[in-house]
C-alpha cells in the first residue's frame, strides 16, 4: 500500500448550499448507483451516485439529484432506512433527519407525487445522532445533549428511552445484533443496551474526554471506535473495557470516527472545522501513519460508500469524495 499524501478529493460534486451532513444509504437499494443524501441549511437532497471503481464506463463519478425535500431548518444528522427501495415499483425512499429545533422529521417518498414527513416530539435540548433500526426499519433510535437515548416507532410514539449521565454523541444499531443499542457519551463513556429487557449490559471507558463520535464495526461487531481529545481509540469488546489502541491524530480535536464498511481495519477521522480547512485522516489498523490525509474548506459530515473503499465529506457548496486502497 503505498503511502497517498494526496489531500485534494478525488471528485466534488457541487452543491447549491453549504453542506452540514452528507450519508451515504447503508443499505442495498436494489439499484447499481448509491444513494446518497446531503443536508443543508433548510433542504435535504437525496441523489445518486457511480464512480469509475464500479463500473469502467463512467468517467470519474455520475452524480444525479433524485429530489429536493424542503426542510425548513438546518439539517444535523441523516438517517437512511433500510425499506428505501429504487428496484420496487413506485420507489420508495425513506430517511430521518435531526434538525436544530430538537425534532425528528421522518420523510417518505415515491419520488413521485407522495411525498410525506412526520415530525418525532420529545427531546428538550439538541440531537447529536440517530440511526434506523437495520433489519426492518420499523424503529429509529436518537440520542441527544439531553442526556437520553429514545427509541420511537415509525409514528413518532417513543418505545425505550434511556436516561445517560451525559450527552449522548453517537448511536449505533448493529445488523447482526439487532437487539442491542450502543451508545457512546460526551464523558467517555460507551454502554450497549438490550433493547429487550431495556438494561445496560456491557459498558466500554475512553478515560479521555470529551468524546465526540464512535462507531461500531461493520465488518467485526467487537471492534469499536471512537475519537476522544485529539486522539482516536479502538477497542476489542472481548479483551478490556479500555481501549487496545489509541493514537494522537488531529492537532486541535478529534470530531467524526466512521469504520470503512468494507474492510475491518479501515477507518476515517475528522479534525474541527479550522480557520481554513478541516482535515479528514484515512487510517489502516496495519499501518503507523494515516495512509491518506484529504482537506477540505470547512468541512462537515463523514461517510463511507457502501462497498468502495471511499468517503466523502461535505462542504461550502460542494460534496467532496476520497478514494483509498484496501
Amino acid at each position: 500500500m503505498k503511502q497517498d499524501s494526496t489531500r485534494n478529493a478525488v471528485y466534488t460534486v457541487d452543491c447549491e448550499d453549504y453542506v452540514h451532513v452528507v450519508k451515504f444509504n447503508p443499505f442495498d437499494s436494489g439499484d447499481a448507483c448509491s444513494l446518497i443524501a446531503y443536508g443543508g441549511n433548510n433542504y435535504v437532497v437525496v441523489g445518486t451516485c457511480k464512480f469509475q471503481e464500479e463500473d469502467a464506463e463512467v468517467e470519474g463519478i455520475q452524480y444525479k439529484t433524485l429530489r429536493t425535500f424542503h426542510h425548513g431548518i438546518r439539517v444535523d444528522a441523516i438517517a437512511w432506512s433500510p425499506e428505501t427501495r429504487l428496484d420496487a415499483l413506485p420507489p420508495q425512499i425513506r430517511f430521518c433527519t435531526a434538525a436544530s429545533d430538537r425534532k425528528l422529521r421522518l420523510f417518505t417518498s415515491d419520488l413521485q407525487d407522495k411525498n410525506e414527513f412526520k415530525t418525532f416530539d420529545g427531546h428538550s435540548d439538541y440531537i447529536n445522532d440517530l440511526v434506523f433500526a437495520p433489519k426492518d426499519g420499523q424503529e429509529v433510535a436518537s440520542v441527544s445533549d439531553d442526556h437520553t437515548c429514545r427509541v420511537w416507532d415509525l409514528e413518532g410514539n417513543e418505545k425505550a428511552h434511556f436516561v445517560l449521565r451525559s450527552p449522548g454523541m453517537s448511536v449505533c444499531w448493529h445488523p447482526e445484533e439487532a437487539f442491542k443499542l450502543m451508545v457512546a457519551e460526551k464523558n467517555g463513556t460507551i454502554r450497549f443496551y438490550d433493547l429487550i429487557t431495556q438494561q445496560a449490559i456491557l459498558s466500554l471507558e475512553s478515560e479521555q474526554t470529551p468524546l465526540m463520535s464512535a462507531d461500531w464495526c461493520l465488518r467485526n461487531t467487537l471492534k469499536i471506535g471512537a475519537v476522544a481529545g485529539s486522539d482516536w481509540l479502538i477497542w476489542d469488546i472481548t479483551r478490556s473495557s479500555y481501549p487496545q489502541e489509541k493514537r494522537p491524530v488531529h492537532v486541535d480535536r478529534a470530531r467524526l470516527f466512521r469504520w470503512s464498511r468494507v474492510n475491518e481495519n479501515l477507518f476515517a477521522t475528522t479534525g474541527y472545522p479550522g480557520k481554513t480547512t478541516t482535515q479528514l485522516l484515512v487510517h489502516h489498523l496495519g499501518h503507523p501513519q494515516p495512509i491518506l490525509t484529504g482537506t477540505a474548506a470547512v468541512g462537515s459530515g463523514l461517510t463511507w460508500h457502501r462497498t468502495l473503499p471511499l468517503c466523502a465529506v461535505g462542504g461550502d457548496h460542494k460534496i467532496f469524495f476520497w478514494v483509498t486502497e484496501m
